[in-house]
């Protein structure tokens, strides 16, 4: 066993050869499987990327939907991979565990929440990562490691067994290093049905305004290739001016249904978080429950708005984050910002409970950058068609 599958460590929780065994043939067959430490694995805890939650957490007794999904199409899970703190970061980094590494962009970050997946799959130990999304921890991971994602439609995978984080957001996602695979784990965990191909795209200038230079330039070398044929408007506000409005909403709404979730168990292990994330289900705590209402309220105008913009038959593009991965040692005020300017990003499709599917797009200065397509409600099987027939950027 290599050094990255040691255990535990930034990459793995829990490896084996393989940790739990698929059935017999189906379309996955020798498939390995790096499922994030979110998901319930028969015979083992969830453990959240936190020792303290792992200690106190029970043995499952069921898969998760998602990974018996899996297992009954014949992929093995290979391991458990580590997440973010309770999956409330987008940084990729744990004070426990360590940041994984990222083989395609050394010393630089590989993204979170779904960090542990991402890096299994980037370094080859793993071909498909089960992940979650809730604010871009599918699409950002992506981005920086030069993976094929997938976030899918908010409620169209079942969570069951899943450990939330803020139910109105949470969905299913995962990894490939190619799209023929992440369409192959889609045939398997999407509803069946024949999707509707997308026809036409959308790019919306307020939107694009947010990313660095670099990576706005290869992002239009990676449209006109992906576009063939296909009609494009640019309009230059999808928001209407609203962005900063959304995102803060968005922002308060997401941390609120965190505390929720999880303040009992944090106030009952003061220290056990590192302090970004403690500050982030702290903003939930502190929330005023008048705020908290209209922040609701923003958020719902938000979704209307997004989704009678992305109609069905079409696919917003925008880059899936700013730039390409930050270092690791980066200074935290700069990666504050950062990780502002991403979420704006990701947000949109967090918000409208939309899929978003990632691919590589051409590199920025020789670092992994994505390019993501969001589609209308249930548009899963129609963009990972759509990304499977563009040819692998260079």
């Amino acid at each position: 066993m290599d050094a990255e599958r040691a255990v535990p460590g930034p990459v793995w929780r829990e490896v084996g050869e393989p940790l739990v065994r698929g059935a017999a043939g189906g379309p996955l067959a020798r498939t390995r499987v790096a499922v994030k430490d979110l998901y319930a694995v028969a015979g083992h805890p969830v453990g959240a990327g936190n020792p303290d939650w792992l200690a106190g957490a029970p043995v499952e007794e069921r898969n998760a939907w998602a990974v018996q999904a899996l297992l009954d199409a014949g992929a093995d899970v290979t391991g458990i991979a580590q997440t973010d703190e309770l999956a409330f970061s987008l940084n990729g980094t744990n004070k426990h565990y360590g940041t994984p590494p990222n083989p395609a962009a050394p010393g630089r970050l590989t993204g979170g929440s779904s960090n542990g997946p991402a890096a299994a799959v980037a370094l080859g130990v793993a071909d498909l990562g089960l992940g979650t999304d809730t604010a871009g921890s599918v699409r950002v991971p992506a981005s920086h490691c030069g993976l094929y994602g997938l976030r899918t439609t908010h409620d169209l995978v079942a969570r069951e067994g899943l450990l939330a984080l803020a139910a109105s957001y949470d969905t299913v996602g995962w990894f490939a290093r190619d799209a023929g695979l992440l369409e192959s784990a889609g045939d398997v965990l999407l509803p069946p049905g024949k999707p509707e191909p997308v026809e036409s795209f959308l790019i919306a200038e307020d939107v694009l305004a947010l990313a660095e230079p670099a990576t706005r330039a290869t992002f239009e070398t990676a449209c006109s290739a992906l576009a063939g044929g296909r009609r494009v408007r640019r309009v230059e506000s999808l928001t209407g001016g609203r962005l900063e409005a959304w995102f803060h909403a968005f922002r308060a709404v997401q941390a609120a249904e965190a505390w929720e979730r999880h303040g009992a168990w944090i106030e009952a292990h003061p220290g056990s978080l590192g302090s970004g994330v403690m500050a982030r289900f702290a903003a939930g705590r502190d929330l005023p429950s008048g705020d908290r209402a209209a922040a609701q309220r923003i958020v719902d105008e938000a979704r209307g708005t997004l989704r009678a913009a992305i109609e069905q038959g079409t696919a917003l593009l925008l880059p899936a984050a700013t730039a390409p991965a930050p270092p690791v040692d980066l200074d935290p005020a700069v990666m504050d910002a950062y990780r502002g300017r991403t979420l704006r990003l990701t947000c949109l499709s967090s918000i409208a409970g939309l899929p978003a599917a990632v691919l590589p797009m051409p590199p920025v200065d020789g670092l992994p950058v994505g390019l993501c397509a969001i589609g209308a409600r249930g548009t899963d099987r129609a963009l990972l068609q759509l990304i499977a027939s563009v040819r692998p950027s260079s």
